[in-house]
Order: C-alpha cells, then structure tokens, then sequence
C-alpha cells in the first residue's frame, strides 16, 4: 500500500519497497538485519498447533523461507494440541529442520507432562496462567526465552500463513532490531484480499473491531473520560489490531501480562500501551497480501469461530473500562450496541465503495447482517463479564519469577530434556 499517512499518535512504516527493485530491497534489508545482529541478538517465537505440520505447502514453505536468513539465531516453537509423545516427537523433528550453524531451535511441548508440572508449580503460588490455547502458549515459550537469555529482540508470527514469505519476518523485526531508531514495540499489518474469492477478508477487523473502538472512543469523548477516550484512539491507530505478527525488545516482554484467550493482541496493545511512550510503537506494512485459515461466524454456537472471538475481545474491553474508573450496566451496554450498530453501517457503506470501484465481490446484505450478530454477541459478552472475577491475562514473568523465584531452571530444565 503505496501511501505516506501518518496517525499522529505511533509511527506507520509503510510498504514503499513495493516501487522499487525487491530483490535489491531485501538483500539491503537482510545485509541491515545481519549487522544488527552483531550487536543484538533475534529470536523468532512460532505458537504452532501439531495439525498444522500435515498442511500442505504452508509449514513446509515457511521454513524453506527462514532458513533463507542467518540473523536469527534462536527460534522456539510452541507446539499446542497434542499430548501423544508420538506426535511431539515428530513435531520436533519436523522444526529441527530449522536448525542451521549459529543458531538454536527449541520445541516447547505445552501439553507435555514436564511442561504440565511447571505450570503446577506456577499455579501452587495461586497464580491464574489461565486455560490450554494460543496465549498460554506463548507465554510459556516466552518465559524460556527470558530464562536463557538468550536474546534481546523477539518477533512473534503464526504458522498458518499461506502466503509467507521472508520479506515479512525481515520487516517485522527490523523496526525491534534496529539501533538507530526509539522503537520497543512493533506491530505487523497487512491487506486481507481472497485471490481466489476475489473478497475483503478479516472480518473480525473490518466489521467489529474498528467500529468497535470507534464508538467506544466517541462515547468516552462525550462522558469526558479522556483517559479511556485517549486509550481507545490509540487502539483506533492501529491498521490491523488483530494481526498476530509483532516484535519487541526483551526487557518490554518480561513486563508483559498475557492475555490466553482470543483478546491476546488487543490485550498486547494495552499492555504496551500502560509500558510505553507512544514515539516507542510502530507498525509496519508486512506485504502486499495475508491470506491464512478462516474462522466460522458460528452464530448459534458461542464455544467456536467468531462468535467466541468477539465475545473474548469484547470482554476484554469491558474489563479495561471498568477497571478504569467507569463502572457498566444494561443501559451503558445497551448504549455501546446501538452505537456499535450505528457506527458499523457506516464502514459497511465505505467498504461496499471500495470494493467496488477496485473490482471485487462484496455482499453488502450479508456483511450488514453479520454486523447484526456481532452486536447481540456484545450483550453475550456482558454477560459473562459481569459475572467473572478478574480478566482472562496470565501475570507477567517479572511478577512470576518474584513469587517462584527457581522457576525460570525449573523451565529451561524442562524444555531441554524434552528436546534431548
């Protein structure tokens, strides 16, 4: 996306290279990343479920890709969904393929048995590390990464992506890496266009979270909370709140809360947001397109698809107000519904004329009517709000190592023997 605009509140870094030539863009890209690496060391943390090594031509592409770049010198996969050691075995040797002179690789098997007592160790503390998913994951991983030390600057991606390519991990840590610039924290975005369907992807995006944030950023405006209007503004920022690609400095991460249910990367963007100075966040343009799985509407069952995915985000908001100083009710939540509603309608009628005018498929009626069911899934998300104590966000490894302090050998010990 060829185009110079900036938010004014975090820095975009756009997709420029696409004007000139590529290969040339990314040998200067990586010969950057290699002398960075001279002074700091990368690591890539991948959260991959044991299903996705049978996917055909995805896994199997990403790694030929990463192993095309020598500035990564450890990579931890954190491999969910399996609790055969049949099955972690061949996990593990199937990412060994990422091992390469000068850097390590480490599969984390989160179901195992050995990774299982650390998390009852953490937990005989009466620490919550919350429920089996994507965010326990990569909390989990990222506490060995903390325990060995054993980088400063760690990117984060998804192993679904079928379009991967290494321009994508070269820009995503480049802003983190980088010495010459203030950036602790950077986030990914990318288009979401089906070739094939020739559609908008990413829905949770387009028609819940942007109009979302909108409205709740208008509504703080005219209650004249500015601290949680100047909050939602800064989520507002951001491109692609939902995209799992970003990279940040070590020392950030330690301080870190992890969200493990789907409102882990707005939950990330809050947590950054309480850490850092806006001038310290970025975004970059990723590449020119994003295509991975796709998540159901399932609209009569609230356990799967996005119809759990709204309910997670949404109740990660409520929370954040009101432990924010603005206490909810029905008529406060039946308030944001219809604003919600209001708001939608109109990005529906701007997303229907972009549609159109570049050439692709757009089914107003049907995407009018999945912004009906994200708004019933809001008061579901109440529902369950009002009821829970505390949030769904495992303690920092800064708070974790204070109250189990041999917790970091305990993990590293674990890890190890796992992938002897």
């Amino acid at each position: 996306m060829s185009e110079f605009q900036q938010e004014g509140l975090i820095t975009t870094i756009h997709g420029f290279y696409d004007l000139f030539n590529r290969e040339e863009y990314v040998q200067n890209l990586e010969d950057k990343l290699m002398e960075f690496s001279r002074h700091v060391q990368i690591g890539l943390l991948l959260p991959s479920l044991y299903g996705e090594i049978h996917v055909p031509n995805v896994l199997d592409r990403m790694i030929d890709e990463i192993n095309q770049v020598n500035y990564v010198r450890s990579i931890v996969v954190a491999l969910g969904r399996t609790t055969l050691r049949k099955q972690f075995e061949e996990a593990r040797e199937f990412f060994y393929r990422l091992k390469k002179s000068g850097r390590d690789v480490k599969v984390i098997w989160v179901d195992g048995p050995k990774i299982q007592k650390i998390f009852k160790k953490i937990k005989a503390q009466n620490i919550d590390i919350g429920k089996p998913g994507k965010g326990q994951s990569v909390w989990i991983s990222l506490g060995y990464f903390f325990a060995k030390e054993l980088c400063q600057v760690i990117a984060l991606h998804d192993c679904d992506i079928v379009t991967y390519d290494r321009l994508l991990l070269d820009r995503l840590i480049e802003p983190a890496a980088n010495p010459n610039n203030d950036f602790e924290f950077c986030k990914g975005y990318y288009a979401r266009i089906s070739p094939t369907e020739m559609q908008m992807k990413g829905r949770a995006t387009r028609l819940f979270v942007t109009p979302f944030v909108e409205a709740l950023s208008r509504v703080m405006h005219l209650r004249n909370h500015h601290e949680l209007e100047e909050f939602f503004r800064y989520h507002r920022a951001f491109r692609y709140p939902l995209a799992g690609e970003f990279s940040f400095l070590t020392r950030l991460g330690k301080a870190l809360n992890v969200a493990y249910d789907w409102g882990l990367e707005v939950s990330t963007l809050s947590e950054v947001h309480e850490s850092l100075t806006p001038k310290k966040i970025a975004q970059i343009d990723l590449c020119k397109n994003y295509e991975h799985k796709h998540q159901q509407l399932s609209e009569m069952d609230a356990s799967k698809g996005l119809h759990r995915m709204i309910v997670d985000i949404t109740k990660f908001y409520l929370n954040y107000i009101r432990s924010h100083g603005m206490p909810i009710d029905d008529a406060f939540i039946d308030m944001v519904q219809r604003t919600y509603y209001h708001t939608a309608l109109t990005f529906v009628k701007s997303y229907s004329d972009d549609a159109e005018s570049n050439g692709l498929k757009y089914d107003r009626h049907q995407e009018e009517q999945t912004v009906s069911y994200f708004g019933d899934y809001i008061g579901a998300a109440w529902e369950q709000a009002r009821v829970q104590r505390g949030g769904t966000q495992i303690p920092s490894w800064n708070r974790v190592t204070y109250s189990v302090p041999d917790i970091y050998s305990a993990l590293v010990a674990a890890v190890e023997e796992d992938n002897r």
